[in-house]
């Protein structure tokens, strides 16, 4: 029995320095073997670069995934040459950089990650139920895992149940509120409609609350910043079989 934790959009400079003084405990507790994060939301302002990225795998990550501001920082594109980094594999093929799944040899097994990104409520992208099929058509090791960057829980939902029995867990990211629906469908399937945010507690999905506020009572232009504050770590672990990919528990986590 192998366990896969995963973390859950880290935000800003916080967000990364809690992380690093967090994530080796975590993994001693857990007696993690495989840790993913994801880190659409780690640099300063949102987006990623190349130094939020180290951060994180300095901190302990073995893969990064991202969402709808994978490509934010225009200046960082480069990042995504690096075959643990991945963007949602649902962008449109032939112009755009990077890759969307990471498989990690472990050994004695490997583990398959793939982003996708919803499409209800975010950006125009190809259908991710069409995409993650033509995937798992093409990955042949037993154990993957799913980062469903979404807005919608529904289309979470549905994803989770389009997935169940065929992958090892669907996580959900994006809305950075962690959700209480932890579960394993088909006997096989960890699945969370979201896993939530690791930054600063006190705050409006990890900014400042007050710029946040008149943003939607005003409805004019605000500038949103970083919060400040104690922070607080959203993850999940999950215990599969890295024989045949089956997983046999899963747990939410909350570290503050």
């Amino acid at each position: 029995m192998k366990n896969l934790l995963f973390i859950g959009d880290v935000v800003g400079k916080a967000g990364c320095d809690f992380l690093a003084s967090k994530l080796n405990g975590i993994k001693r507790l857990y007696n993690i073997d495989v840790t993913v994060v994801n880190g659409e939301n780690s640099a300063q302002g949102n987006g990623i670069t190349r130094s939020s990225a180290d951060s994180i795998i300095r901190a302990g990550a073995d893969i990064i995934t991202t969402g709808n501001h994978a490509f934010r920082r225009k200046e960082a594109l480069d990042i995504f040459d690096e075959d643990y980094i991945i963007r949602p594999a649902n962008y449109p093929e032939g112009g755009c950089v990077g890759r969307g799944v990471c498989i990690l040899d472990m050994g004695a097994y490997s583990v398959a990650f793939v982003n996708l990104m919803g499409t209800v409520y975010m950006d125009p992208l190809d259908n991710p139920f069409t995409k993650i099929d033509e995937l798992l058509e093409q990955i042949s090791v037993p154990n993957i895992f799913v980062d469903f960057h979404a807005e919608a829980t529904s289309e979470k939902k549905a994803m989770g149940y389009h997935l169940a029995g065929r992958v090892s867990g669907v996580f959900g990211t994006h809305t950075h509120v962690q959700t209480a629906d932890e579960c394993i469908l088909n006997g096989k399937t960890a699945y969370i409609t979201d896993v939530g945010m690791t930054g600063p507690e006190h705050s409006c999905l990890g900014v400042e609350i007050q710029p946040a506020v008149d943003r939607l009572r005003f409805r004019m232009p605000v500038r949103f910043k970083e919060a400040d504050g104690e922070c607080f770590l959203c993850g999940i672990v999950s215990s599969f079989d890295e024989k045949d990919g089956k997983t046999h528990k899963v747990e939410r986590i909350i570290v503050r």
